[in-house]
C-alpha cells in the first residue's frame, strides 16, 4: 500500500506536470492548490528532488519544477524514490539480503511464488506509466464525466 507521503508526493508531481514549462512553483502555492501540508510537502519535494525527479531553483522566482518533461518520468520512478519499495513481501524488493522469516527455501515459498506474479504486473505498468499518461487518463475521465451529466434537451 502507499504511504500518505507518495501518495502526497505523486499529487503534487501531476500538478508540476501540468504545469510544465511554466517555470518553477512555490511551495506554498503547490501546497494550497493540492490540500497538502505546506512542511510535509517540502519534505517530499526535497526527496524528490535529491532523486532527480524535480529541481528548484532559489530567490526570487524560484520554486520547484520537473528535472525532465512529464513523459521521461514514471511512476515507478517517483514511487521508488519516495517508498524505495512497494514489493508486497521483503524478499521481492531487489535487495540479496531482503528475506521473509517465513521462507524456509526462496525458490519454492508458495507466497513468495504467488506475490512475484502479483509485483511483476504491477511494476510493469508502473514501469511504463509516465507523469503524462496520467494526465492524459484525468483529462478523459473528466471529459467522460461532463458527458456523462450532458442532459441536453
Amino acid at each position: 500500500m502507499l504511504s500518505k507521503k507518495t501518495k502526497y508526493g505523486l499529487k503534487a508531481l501531476f500538478a508540476l506536470a501540468r504545469m510544465y514549462n511554466r517555470g518553477p512553483v512555490l511551495i506554498a502555492d503547490l501546497a494550497e492548490a493540492e490540500k497538502i501540508p505546506k512542511k510535509f510537502l517540502e519534505y517530499i519535494l526535497l526527496t524528490l528532488r535529491n532523486g532527480e525527479i524535480l529541481a528548484s531553483r532559489k530567490g526570487k522566482g524560484g520554486g520547484y519544477y520537473l528535472a525532465r518533461e512529464p513523459r521521461q518520468i514514471t511512476i515507478a520512478a517517483a514511487v521508488k524514490v519516495l517508498e524505495g519499495s512497494v514489493a508486497p513481501v521483503a524478499c521481492l524488493d531487489g535487495s540479496p539480503a531482503a528475506v521473509c522469516e517465513e521462507c524456509v527455501k526462496l525458490a519454492t515459498c508458495g507466497i513468495r511464488l504467488a506475490m512475484k506474479d502479483a509485483w511483476d504486473a504491477m511494476s510493469a505498468v508502473m514501469e511504463k506509466t509516465t507523469l503524462a499518461d496520467v494526465l492524459d487518463r484525468i483529462d478523459l475521465a473528466e471529459e467522460n464525466e461532463k458527458e456523462l451529466f450532458n442532459f441536453v434537451i
